[in-house]
């Protein structure tokens, strides 16, 4: 599973002023002019609504209360109480996004976010937020187009811009991407994760020999990071420098012996050198980390083959197939898997699936990186 709670903590990196938005007097965010200076409890807006329960403003105090106790689900149903009574009070649709944002309901913050920005369209901290939640509910494109906007109005914020560069690399926006990790190259040469994530966004662009250059200065700045070594790896899998490719993925394994990418890379490079024993334990390794690689299944099929145990290749083919149909190398293995036992029709049909199918291009490395931050989970 993909690992989104360090958005979170990017709240106080990206805008370290956002805490008054809920954790400030209610007059900081709610009706200043009728509220004054009063820091008033839970149980005190509760009452207040039960007197006035057609008061918005006592209903956005409650949630500010909640909020500053770290309830929000409950916070968040007192800001919809106000906001049925009063959409446009101030404030109460940032502190609304806050407390969904901060439960990680990305897609459910975006409206309120949206409102907030509406209202006061030069809200750098709306916009921001805004941002943030399209990249949290992985609308890539429409995180792009807002953190843009805020990135340039922040130019100082690496964080920020990395979001964006990781937003327009996630929804194929190379040039963009690339443009934004060079501005954090100029002010981190070292960092390891520009380095990588250039080195995604150059590869997509069909320029893997640039993307190696870039992975090679990520391993030399860190050589310890999760998916470096295995970036490389792939990316001179990819170029057929099958020397180079087993040393990194070896590396990655050291790390990470549970790396299921690096082992299945690792065993197909064994495979191609006609080691099939060698590579079947390696890709036995990869599947129990992890069933869906399509490389595995490909592999396995291809040495039970030869090895003659066509019931097990089947097995694994049929498996390539459905988890790539468009794919004809694996249709073209499937039918000569049907020939080797006599099922001449199903063969046939597979050859001339063959047919039907252009041959695709090597996978850009990007499709086989996490897409999250490398301090995020692996894959």
């Amino acid at each position: 599973m993909k690992n989104w709670n360090w958005v979170f903590a990017a709240v106080l990196l990206f805008l370290p002023g956002l805490s008054g938005a809920q954790a400030s007097n209610p007059s900081d965010a709610v009706a200043p002019q009728q509220q004054g200076k009063v820091v008033a409890s839970v149980e005190t807006w509760r009452a207040a609504t039960a007197r006035n329960p057609h008061d918005p403003i006592a209903f956005a105090n409650l949630g500010l209360a909640l909020a500053r106790e770290g309830n929000y689900p409950a916070a968040v149903t007192a800001y919809k109480q106000a906001a049925a009574l009063n959409p446009k009070l101030p404030g109460l649709q940032l502190n609304l996004g806050l407390a969904e944002f901060k439960q990680g309901n990305f897609q459910a913050a975006l409206a309120p976010f949206q409102a907030a920005l509406v209202s006061d369209p030069r809200s750098q901290q709306a916009r921001t937020l805004l941002g943030m939640s399209y990249y949290g509910a992985r609308r890539f494109t429409e995180a792009s187009r807002h953190l843009a906007i805020a990135a340039k109005a922040d130019p100082g914020n690496l964080e920020l811009h990395q979001m964006l560069a990781q937003s327009c690399l996630w929804s194929k926006q190379y040039d963009c991407a690339l443009e934004e990790f060079r501005r954090i190259l100029q002010k981190d040469p070292n960092s390891a994760a520009a380095h990588m994530l250039t080195g995604q966004a150059l590869d997509a662009q069909g320029k893997t020999a640039e993307a190696i250059a870039e992975f090679q200065a990520a391993v030399q700045a860190a050589p310890r990071e999760p998916n470096v070594n295995f970036g490389l790896g792939y990316l001179y899998w990819k170029s057929h420098q099958y020397d180079e490719a087993q040393k990194s993925f070896e590396a990655e394994l050291v790390l990470d012996p549970s790396h299921a990418q690096a082992l299945a890379h690792l065993g197909d490079v064994f495979w191609k050198r006609n080691d099939p024993d060698r590579a079947l334990g390696l890709l036995q390794q990869a599947l129990a980390h992890k069933n869906d690689i399509h490389l595995v299944y490909m592999d396995l099929g291809a040495i039970y083959l030869e090895k003659k145990q066509y019931p097990e290749a089947l097995q694994a083919l049929l498996h390539a197939v459905a988890l790539d149909p468009e794919q004809p190398e694996s249709h073209y293995r499937l039918a000569r898997a049907y020939q080797a036992m006599g099922r001449k029709a199903e063969a046939q049909k597979e050859f001339a699936r063959v047919q039907e199918l252009h041959q695709k291009a090597d996978a850009p490395l990007v499709s086989k990186m996490p897409e999250t931050p490398q301090s995020a989970a692996r894959e």
